[in-house]
């Protein structure tokens, strides 16, 4: 089974709200903005730089409209 950053679950997660946030016509510091982090914390997670946690996702996903559970459960 796949860890990480490279598990292909995450990286259908990371589709959606990479999705989400340009359908939203939303840029990464837009959005690093709204959770109060730099830039760079978006773009190391789209990247898969890093890994967000379940608090991080949740904060990511609220902050694009987006209902985390029925997101999860999209993929899982």
């Amino acid at each position: 089974m796949a860890k990480g950053v490279h598990d292909k679950r995450y990286q259908k997660l990371l589709a959606a709200l990479i999705a989400a946030r340009q359908d939203r016509g939303m840029s990464q510091s837009e959005l690093a903005s709204r959770l109060g982090r730099p830039q760079q914390f978006v773009s190391r997670y789209e990247l898969s730089k890093r890994r967000l946690d379940i608090i991080e996702y949740v904060d990511v996903a609220q902050n694009l409209d987006l209902d985390p559970p029925a997101e999860l459960g999209k993929i899982l």
